[in-house]
């Protein structure tokens, strides 16, 4: 149960692939003009993270290393496409609101992403509380993000009205512009968030490690830390 929850928490909060891995920019910013766009787009991109990730999961020790990432490809579009076609027969309104981004789910790299770094090393249950714990992340991020854009640029959130009749909406924040304004906020919270509990450590990162006793090679932070010292 400890891994279960430590997944849950780690996409959630810790990893969230919004404000901490900074991923899926491009239908973070282009869709949450409302609250309602960003939770159907969240909540469908978390479907496919979940079915992906599964799947993945039961077919990683078949799967040659070789062809991996075609493989998840078309199991991702896969789940894609079936959801896809849901969401135009019963949800239609939904449908055309998010429109081309639907498709661009199977370019998104969170869903390529967790299924390379975790769903292909891992079984299926820790896989699909992964894929969950990601979408729930993600889901909050957008939700949030559209509700702020909303409220701000109409005076109403999911298209029940918050602010007075004399609030004059900020047209700006539901348009281009106004994702970048909202998302760079909630990002600046989040660090400071981060900041204040000790997070960042070292010469950078956002672990609970000294970078200089990282043992990750890949981490950016512990990178530039060992340049420095090799100067």
């Amino acid at each position: 149960m400890g891994k279960i929850f430590e997944r849950l928490y780690n996409g959630i909060l810790k990893e969230n692939p919004t404000f901490v891995l900074i991923l899926g920019m491009c239908p973070t910013l282009a869709v949450t003009t409302s609250a309602i766009n960003g939770l159907g787009m969240g909540l469908t991109t978390m479907v496919v993270l979940i079915l992906s990730n599964m799947l993945i999961s039961m077919l990683r020790k078949i799967i040659p290393d070789g062809v991996r990432i075609p493989a998840f490809i078309v199991v991702i579009a896969s789940f894609v496409t079936v959801v896809e076609l849901l969401l135009e027969g019963y949800l239609p309104s939904l449908y055309k609101s998010l429109g081309l981004y639907i498709p661009l789910i199977v370019v998104n790299c969170i869903i390529l992403g967790r299924a390379e770094a975790y769903a292909s090393k891992n079984n299926v249950i820790l896989s699909l509380f992964d894929g969950l714990g990601m979408g729930l992340g993600f889901t909050i991020a957008l939700t949030l993000i559209g509700s702020i854009r909303e409220l701000l640029g109409t005076g109403a959130v999911f298209g029940y009205r918050v602010l007075p009749a004399a609030y004059e909406p900020l047209t700006i924040f539901i348009l281009a512009p106004g994702a970048f304004f909202v998302l760079a906020f909630l990002i600046a919270i989040m660090n400071a968030i981060n900041i204040k509990r000790g997070k960042p450590t070292g010469k950078g990162g956002n672990c609970d490690q000294l970078c200089a006793e990282c043992s990750n090679r890949s981490c950016a932070g512990r990178n530039l830390l060992v340049t420095k010292e090799d100067k």
